[in-house]
């Protein structure tokens, strides 16, 4: 029964993807405002065919340019994201040589970024500034990589360079705003994920894609909570670190939340943050890119 159900998933994934990306491919080089939605209505029918169901707290900003950054578990959190509202990512180099992903990627929007070269840094901060002075909606996993979907790893602060590299070249879009966005999968066929349960949600470390792509979708419905943090305007941080340690403290509580049941309001204890897992450190140590954006 789950490999029919996985089967079945696929080949509606492909057959509601394949048609589209000419659409969506006219949409991006005709620079067509449906270019930044047409993908946000996309994923929430990709979603609602892998049976995700998403609750959301908060809203992203509409009026305004955004910088989401968010926590980081498996490659669901695109499509589910994305389902959230219009948005773009912020992705490593390597994404735009993957079969296939980077074809989806590219019709995203997806901004590149090669952390490898510090000069390069400064060409994805033009980008991203740009970006958001068009009004876009950008989104950064902040970890670096991606967690067992247990707790929320350390954020990189050199992630940040491009987002935030001085106050001048922010400047371009003095409304943007910073909002941070934090998932977690709560529920499979309706019944709670446990600490020892998540991680066959998540895809981590030395995981190959393929395999646990095929065994997720054929173990049936998910559900995740989204909770999104109130607008903060992006020119009232000094640099990048007094904003990377505003939006992990804000994503690791709403997470906390999220693990433990919490509602809105009531108190939660933050423990300090852990070391990433040994399967993450070590895929960080070969690549400190993230592993799907």
């Amino acid at each position: 029964m789950g490999a029919f159900r996985g089967g079945a998933v696929l080949a509606g994934f492909f057959a509601l993807t394949v048609p589209l990306m000419p659409v969506q491919a006219l949409l991006v080089r005709s620079r067509s405002r449906r270019a930044r939605t047409f993908p946000h209505w996309y994923h929430r029918q990709v979603c609602r065919l892998l049976g995700i169901r998403i609750k959301i707290t908060g809203n992203v900003a509409s009026d305004r340019p955004v910088l989401i950054i968010a926590n980081h578990t498996t490659w669901l959190d695109i499509p589910v994201l994305s389902a959230v509202a219009p948005v773009s990512f912020v992705a490593k180099k390597e994404v735009a040589s993957w079969p296939f992903v980077s074809s989806l990627a590219r019709l995203q929007r997806t901004v590149f970024v090669d952390r490898s070269r510090r000069t390069a840094v400064g060409t994805t901060a033009g980008e991203i500034t740009g970006r958001l002075a068009r009004g876009d909606t950008i989104v950064l996993f902040a970890e670096g990589t991606s967690s067992d979907g247990n707790r929320v790893l350390p954020f990189m602060t050199s992630l940040f360079a491009a987002a935030k590299p001085s106050a001048g070249e922010v400047g371009a879009a003095p409304d943007a705003v910073v909002q941070t966005l934090s998932a977690v999968y709560t529920r499979l066929h309706g019944l709670p994920l446990g600490r020892a349960d998540r991680p066959a949600v998540s895809w981590f470390g030395d995981m190959e894609m393929r395999s646990h792509a095929w065994e997720l979708l054929k173990a049936g419905p998910l559900d995740v909570e989204i909770r999104i943090g109130a607008p903060v305007p992006l020119s009232s941080f000094t640099d990048r670190k007094e904003l990377a340690r505003h939006s992990e403290g804000e994503v690791r509580e709403n997470v906390v939340r999220s693990l433990r049941a919490r509602q809105d309001g009531e108190k939660v204890d933050i423990a300090d943050p852990v070391a990433a897992p040994a399967a993450v450190r070590v895929r960080v140590a070969a690549d400190p890119g993230q592993k799907w954006t």
